[in-house]
């Protein structure tokens, strides 16, 4: 009988995590990007401020000691060029500080249409 009620207790918890909606891209970059970033400038992060960020030429962001490889890419992040730099940062810009790229493309996706709505 116990093992029947936590048989039927897992089948329903997978049964409700399957149906559970995908994180939005502002609870990706709560949960992922925070870490190292901030929307404005903080101190004690790692990367720079991502506030504005679609749109803006890389390696601008005032206040941010970019490294030269950024600084000379001559990107400007649109919504694309975003996804590839998240996906791989040192393959678009070889010698990035970024290191660690973002495998999952639906949350490099909700993070990036999350940043397009937040503004300086």
């Amino acid at each position: 009988m116990k093992f029947q009620l936590t048989f039927a207790a897992i089948v329903s918890g997978l049964a409700s995590s399957a149906a559970a909606a995908p994180p939005t891209g502002e609870q990706v970059f709560q949960q992922r990007c925070t870490v190292c970033h901030s929307l404005q400038p903080a101190p004690g992060k790692m990367g720079p401020p991502l506030a504005g960020v679609v749109g803006r030429k890389a390696g601008t962001a005032p206040g941010y000691a970019y490294s030269s490889a950024m600084k000379a890419s001559g990107l400007t992040w649109t919504p694309d060029r975003l996804d590839a730099f998240v996906k791989a940062p040192n393959k678009l810009v070889p010698g990035t500080k970024m290191l660690l790229g973002a495998p999952n493309p639906e949350e490099r996706a909700a993070v990036i249409q999350y940043l397009g709505t937040v503004k300086k």
